[in-house]
């Protein structure tokens, strides 16, 4: 599944409508029915040589029935959440499941399993991601600016404007040294 620093990989990203989630957050879209989350994650792995999958906590464990031995979880820590009445503990956090992905050098950075940062408001869809998720999605698969990601659910759009800019920072970076 890994491959070395110099080959180009390909990358998927997958933020559908979580579980149960897609008649009252998308009913007006027919498109974004339930997801048949097996079948992705079946897709995932077949084509591409690296891949990420966001998730609400609730579901991780029926998703996780449905991914290899060897994917990950990760944390996406949210400081400022919605609470709601009746609930306790608040909802905070994000579980992210990922595979595969370039394999890390000694001079490349190792990116933490978990991330805090803000949610985003008023992106006119519920659950759109911000930048510096989609930032340390890219770090978190090993990704280089030669490297492509499908965004399979870019409601937004957010994932690949992120990634744009991303190759851009990356290119600036690697020219300052």
């Amino acid at each position: 599944m890994e491959k070395d620093v110099e080959s180009k990989m390909i990358f998927a990203y997958a933020d559908p409508p979580y579980i149960g989630q897609a008649k009252k957050h998308y009913s007006h879209d027919e498109r974004c029915a339930e997801v048949d989350h097996k079948a992705l994650i079946a897709e995932m792995c077949d084509r591409y040589d690296g891949w990420a999958l966001s998730l609400s906590s609730p579901t991780l464990q029926q998703i996780l029935a449905h991914c290899p031995n060897d994917v990950r979880v990760a944390s996406w820590v949210k400081p400022f959440c919605a609470f709601k009445a009746n609930v306790n503990p608040a909802y905070a956090w994000e579980p992210v499941i990922f595979r595969g992905g370039r394999k890390r050098t000694r001079k490349m950075p190792t990116e933490r399993d978990w991330l805090s940062c803000g949610i985003t408001l008023k992106k006119g869809l519920s659950g759109a991601k911000p930048k510096r998720f989609c930032f340390w999605i890219f770090e978190m698969l090993g990704m280089q600016q030669c490297d492509e990601l499908i965004d399979l659910y870019p409601g937004t759009g957010v994932v690949g404007v992120s990634l744009e800019e991303w190759k851009k920072w990356k290119s600036l970076a690697e020219r300052t040294g």
